[in-house]
């Protein structure tokens, strides 16, 4: 292991790929504490630490040889590590089977109250929406107004380039969300 302890990051990943024990070794030591760090940051157990751990090396030592850029192994390592990490977690997650999908018309959420605080909730978007500049308010007005149409359609619409919509649109929504009586509204 010594002799890959001052190698480039490059070579060791190069013996690696030929096939030199060594030089697995050395990245095994290298970068499996980065590993389990990773693993850990998700929270997850001793157990499947070691899995994605395990996982993340049975991956490398499948994948290795496709490494266009053979110094980028540990972000590769750890990007493989929370994926695997993601993983694991979906797989806990319980699945719910029911009969039949619960549609509009049979929906639980459909009483006055649910119904009194969406139509609050779109006054205060309303609101929010006519505190904007007038481009971003224009816009945004005309997509509340019409839902669904195109940038061509808005652009017609309100005689503004169409290359200019979604820049506008985008600082509009970014106004919105950084818009704290919105959020009151939104929240409560």
């Amino acid at each position: 292991m010594a002799p890959h302890a001052s190698a480039p990051l490059a070579a060791v990943v190069g013996g690696a790929v030929a096939g030199d024990e060594d030089a697995w070794r050395h990245l095994v030591a290298r970068f499996t504490p980065a590993l389990h760090r990773v693993a850990r940051g998700f929270r997850l157990g001793p157990h499947d630490i070691d899995d994605v751990v395990q996982i993340t090396w049975s991956r490398a030592f499948c994948q290795i040889r496709r490494l266009r850029e053979p110094e980028a192994i540990g972000a590769w390592l750890l990007v493989t590590a929370r994926r695997e990490s993601l993983r694991l977690l979906q797989r806990s997650v319980p699945e719910l089977l029911t009969g039949e999908p619960v549609g509009e018309e049979h929906s639980d959420h459909d009483g006055p109250e649910t119904k009194l605080l969406a139509a609050e909730r779109r006054t205060a978007v309303r609101k929010a929406v006519g505190r904007l500049p007038e481009r971003q308010r224009r816009v945004l007005h005309a997509e509340l107004a019409k839902p669904g149409s195109s940038s061509a359609e808005l652009s017609t619409a309100l005689g503004m380039p169409v290359g200019s919509i979604g820049p506008t649109r985008v600082r509009g929504m970014d106004r919105l969300r950084a818009d704290s009586e919105l959020e009151a509204a939104v929240t409560a």
